[in-house]
Order: C-alpha cells, then sequence, then structure tokens
C-alpha cells in the first residue's frame, strides 16, 4: 500500500503543473520528440526537458533516445492508476449523493 501511495503522490504531484499536464495530453494522442512536444509552448528546451523529467520521474511518462532524438510515451499503467484513484472517489461522492438527495426529497414529502 505505500508504494501505491508513493506512485499517486508523485503523478498528481507530476500533474499539478499546467504544462506536464498538457505534454500528458499530447502523448495521450501518441508517442513524440521532445521538440515536438515543445512546440506550442514558449519555454526554452532546457525548461521542457526538466518537466519531461519529472514526468518520466512519476512513472507518467518514459522516453528513450535514438540518435539525438529523444523520444517520449505515455505509460498507460501509471495513467490508468491514477484514473482508478479518482473513479473510486468519485464513486463514493455520487453515492452519497444520491442518499442525500433521496433523503432532500424525503423531507420535502414530510413537509
Amino acid at each position: 500500500m505505500a508504494n501505491y501511495s508513493t506512485d499517486l503522490d508523485r503523478a498528481f504531484a507530476a500533474l499539478s503543473d499546467p504544462i506536464r499536464r498538457a505534454i500528458v495530453t499530447r502523448l495521450c494522442e501518441g508517442p513524440r520528440s521532445v521538440s515536438e512536444l515543445s512546440e506550442p509552448f514558449e519555454i526554452a528546451l532546457p525548461s521542457l526537458l526538466k518537466h519531461v523529467r519529472v514526468l518520466e520521474e512519476s512513472g507518467l511518462i518514459s522516453s528513450e533516445k535514438t540518435g539525438r532524438v529523444r523520444t517520449c510515451r505515455i505509460e498507460r499503467r501509471a495513467l490508468q492508476q491514477t484514473e482508478a484513484w479518482i473513479h473510486r472517489h468519485v464513486a463514493t461522492w455520487e453515492r452519497r449523493l444520491d442518499r442525500l438527495e433521496a433523503h432532500v426529497h424525503r423531507l420535502k414529502r414530510k413537509h
């Protein structure tokens, strides 16, 4: 459980930055080189590489260097773990809200 929690902590910390979320979004469409990833951002390449490094350390993406080109890809397993965690909590809150709604309806019928 502790390792799972650490993985989630790293994933959410990595996703806390809008540039990193945008990188993950683009990589969900397919692998991209670092230079392709940098196109929509107005930041220096070394700064983008720091974001890539954070995402790699979180386990959300991986990269491979072939010659002078570093290609990044999404790590679906890590993203699925994060999604599963969110789903569990959304389901819990939906059940609670359903119970609250039923309670409100009961109160309205009484009055």
